[in-house]
């Protein structure tokens, strides 16, 4: 499951896949069990025309039936044997468009449309990436933090993944869309037009309901939370916005940022972060 509030206890939603079987493998004796060879004759049965076969014609025509009949059965048998090699989904990868791995999505992920709320950088950033045969998965954790703060007001989660065996597709639009069955949750989740293949927006806002409003302080209660997800062929990536109020001191005088601000930041900062994941 995606990341929640505090991002930094939070998995990536995709685990490495294992790999798909291989179909390609045939038993001892070249033939699949159950296999039919032309004319209708069962693996290890004796060919029409074949050496030792009574009632045939003369040497010489048994001789080229057999090597014509060879011939056909090697060819269908190698074919059948391209074909079911061809259904292994690891022989070619995904569409990946582009998309390339990075060693440190912290410094990947472009903060530039938080900046005029949150300055401060995060002094220790929390980033990963980890390779494989199935799927290359990356992340970043990092504090928002507000002039004066002595501690981060505000989470950022990114998560960054490329997939290589298995299309993430259908996994990825159950998991989006998903949140809405969580039990007592207020979680919306829309589809959002102009980002790769599909994208959903996932936003929660229980500031409103503590009776808070916004306001500031230790008192105040309730939390905004905004995810935008993005899959664009076998790429998948997220980024995840997520405040307390309680958060805030209680003399700063601040407000927590409103759902559309946090939209905004989210939806700016993805497509510029995207744009510098190509290679």
């Amino acid at each position: 499951m995606p990341p929640q509030h505090n991002p930094y206890a939070q998995p990536s939603p995709y685990a490495p896949q294992p790999a798909p079987p291989y179909y390609g493998a045939t038993p001892a004796g070249g033939a699949l069990p159950g296999a039919v060879l032309p004319g209708g004759a069962l693996p290890g049965a004796a060919l029409p025309g074949a050496p030792g076969q009574a009632g045939g014609r003369g040497g010489a025509g048994k001789a080229v039936l057999w090597a014509v009949v060879g011939a056909v059965v090697a060819s269908a048998l190698w074919g059948g044997g391209v074909l079911l090699l061809g259904k292994d989904s690891g022989s070619s990868p995904g569409p990946l468009h582009g998309y390339a791995i990075t060693q440190n999505l912290c410094t990947s992920t472009d903060l530039s449309s938080f900046k005029g709320t949150y300055p401060q950088e995060d002094d220790s950033p929390s980033d990963y990436t980890i390779t494989g045969k199935a799927v290359d998965d990356m992340s970043c954790s990092q504090g928002l933090e507000i002039p004066g703060s002595s501690y981060a007001d505000a989470y950022l989660y990114v998560s960054y993944a490329l997939h290589k065996k298995t299309d993430p597709g259908p996994e990825f639009t159950d998991t989006w869309l998903g949140y809405t069955q969580q039990r007592d949750s207020k979680y919306v989740v829309k589809p959002v037009s102009g980002f790769g293949d599909e994208a959903y927006l996932v936003t929660e806002d229980t500031v409103a309901d503590s009776g808070s409003g916004g306001s500031s302080g230790s008192d105040s209660g309730g939390d905004r939370y905004v995810t935008l997800a993005v899959r664009e062929g076998w790429m998948t990536f997220s980024m995840n916005w997520s405040q307390f109020a309680s958060s805030l001191d209680a003399d700063s005088g601040k407000t927590i940022p409103s759902l559309d601000d946090a939209t905004r930041w989210v939806k700016t900062a993805t497509t510029a972060t995207l744009a510098g994941l190509k290679k």
